[in-house]
């Protein structure tokens, strides 16, 4: 599987094809499912771009995007930075009135498992954010980890050794558990890549997107999100020991 994570905390100074309102998000969501992605995950945002869970700020981007690609299962992020006005995170996702497939729960933060209970008692999927080998020793002891959708390990060290290391960590503390639950593994900036070619290499799950990095393996700067799926997929057609001369173009 690979999801396409369109905009995070990103603004259009990062990159001017940051998709912030619902149309904006609708229409780089066909783009980048036009482009091979099989699923989306999405940060959406209020009237002044900002971040937020607010249950109609959430409803607009969510239906915006399901109007374009109804079959995609969409997920939001409940990160410990985003504001909602008055509301604090958890009451806001107890006001959401459109539900998304499946939220993201960092398990850093401190109300990470009331956050997984709530979401699962709502019937949305819960996908575990591990940044650390500490998140995956808390997650595994959760009553509720094997119920959640997947887990992500998600890896914020720049140096690229340094990342595969605590990525290694984590996966070490799940084969322990042994959950059987999915796991996608993603990198962010400088490790965007190694990472996403270590979770091919692994068979995991993939994440591409502005959120974590604009640019393309070979270092450039990507058109957009669907430039970087694209780029992403060319990799993973193609056979660790091939050489370069030897890749398909992308095409599409």
């Amino acid at each position: 599987m690979l999801q396409a994570c369109l905009n995070g905390s990103r603004t259009r100074e990062f990159h001017p094809q940051t998709p912030l309102t619902p149309t904006q998000l609708a229409a780089d969501a066909a783009a980048v499912v036009a482009a091979g992605a099989t699923e989306l995950h999405l940060h959406p945002r209020d009237a002044l771009g900002a971040e937020t869970l607010d249950p109609a700020s959430v409803a607009a981007a969510l239906e915006a995007v399901r109007a374009r690609v109804p079959d995609t299962p969409i997920g939001l992020s409940t990160h410990a930075g985003i504001v909602s006005g008055d509301l604090g995170r958890l009451e806001a996702v107890r006001r959401w009135t459109v539900l998304p497939d499946y939220i993201s729960v960092n398990l850093i933060e401190a109300d990470a498992p009331e956050m997984i209970a709530l979401a699962l008692s709502r019937g949305i999927g819960v996908e575990a954010g591990l940044w650390s080998q500490a998140d995956a020793e808390r997650f595994v002891k959760l009553d509720e980890a094997r119920r959640c959708l997947r887990i992500l390990i998600e890896i914020n060290e720049q140096d690229e050794a340094e990342g595969l290391a605590v990525a290694a960590a984590i996966r070490t503390v799940l084969a322990r558990a042994s959950l059987d639950v999915p796991v996608l593994q993603h990198g962010y900036e400088a490790t965007v890549w190694p990472l996403y070619q270590d979770a091919l290499m692994r068979e995991l799950d993939g994440r591409i997107g502005l959120e974590d990095g604009k640019h393309l393996p070979d270092g450039q700067e990507a058109a957009d999100n669907a430039a970087l799926i694209k780029a992403a997929l060319r990799l993973a057609r193609v056979p660790p020991n091939l050489p370069p001369e030897a890749t398909p173009p992308i095409t599409g």
